[in-house]
């Protein structure tokens, strides 16, 4: 089997770990490295979540790269109320995991996409789900690397729905929509997996409690971090039933699209006004030919969700 070269871009919190899980698991994937982000929790605090999950996991071997810590337009961050309520404070639902021998990588996260971008070219999947802020800066460094990514997919927007901040506008592109407006308007080859999708993938504690009964560490800790998530939903979201697989959505979405159907559409992103953060068409390319830029409208549940629970209870039986 072809493995793909994937980078996630990740701000550490509960999906991010099980999206990182994903990647390990997944036979078609080989993780080459994490960029970390802020969002959910401040951008060194998820540099150490996902170092920690990957020694835990059984791939230390795997690079953590430090992104940028506030978005594009500001001077700084702070970690939103809602975030910490549906993350915990230290973004893994207050799970507390052993400290990772391993150390963050000196090279920036927007150097190594752009080191990545060049090596491995139509290989190479970058799947964000935080902020696009970093994605932004490696483009604006060196704007050679959209002709060489092979795709970025990433978890984000709200095209058919609410967002889940503000009205139209959802949580990743809310940190940064000038950062998410460069890149949806970039001639990367991209595909938007948002609320339309994610919220339609739900797990429950029965799913949990597979994990828990293998009686690993791993186990364990990935059930204690989602069932925080899932009693988080029963506060934000009590009408889903469970808790939304945002993260490790993308993940599967990058290596095999056919779980989603999508429209071709040329996107932007407001940036001004009441409609801040809103993901739409572009009305001024309305009549050009939309080649590059998908939205997903739609997912086999079924098929994911299985999916999903195989690739991660196995991880987890060996660790």
């Amino acid at each position: 089997m072809a493995k793909y070269k994937m980078i996630l871009d990740l701000d550490t919190g509960i999906d991010d770990a099980l999206a990182i899980a994903y990647a390990l698991a997944a036979p078609e994937c080989d993780l080459i490295g994490i960029v970390c982000s802020y969002g959910n929790l401040l951008v060194d605090g998820a540099v150490q979540n996902s170092l920690n999950l990957l020694e835990m996991l059984g791939h230390p071997e795997v690079p953590v790269f430090r992104g940028l810590s506030h978005s594009s337009t500001t001077d700084s961050f702070s970690v939103m109320p809602v975030s910490q309520l549906i993350h915990g404070k230290n973004g893994i639902g207050e799970v507390e995991l052993k400290q990772a021998d391993r150390q963050v990588e000196s090279m920036s996260g927007v150097d190594f996409f752009i080191e990545a971008a060049h090596k491995y070219q139509g290989q190479l999947l970058i799947v964000p789900t935080g902020p696009l802020t970093n994605l932004a800066a490696a483009i604006k460094k060196d704007p050679e690397i959209v002709d060489l990514i092979g795709h970025v997919t990433l978890m984000g927007g709200a095209l058919t729905v609410p967002g889940n901040v503000t009205a139209v506008t959802e949580a990743n592109i809310n940190q940064d929509p000038e950062a998410a407006d460069e890149v949806f308007r970039s001639k990367l080859p991209l595909t938007m997996i948002g609320l339309d999708v994610t919220t339609r993938t739900l797990l429950t504690k029965q799913d949990t409690k597979k994990w828990r009964d293998l009686n690993t560490l791993s186990g364990q800790k990935y059930a204690d971090l989602t069932d925080y998530y899932i009693d988080a939903y029963k506060v934000t979201s009590p009408h889903l039933g469970g808790c939304a697989l945002h993260d490790p959505l993308a993940v599967a979405c990058a290596v095999d699209p056919s779980l989603v159907q999508t429209i071709y559409l040329n996107m932007k992103v407001d940036t001004e006004g009441a409609f801040r953060g809103r993901t739409i068409g572009d009305e001024t390319r309305i009549n050009d030919e939309a080649r590059q830029t998908q939205a997903a409208v739609n997912v086999d549940v079924d098929r994911f969700v299985s999916t999903f629970m195989r690739y991660l209870t196995d991880l987890f039986a060996k660790h």
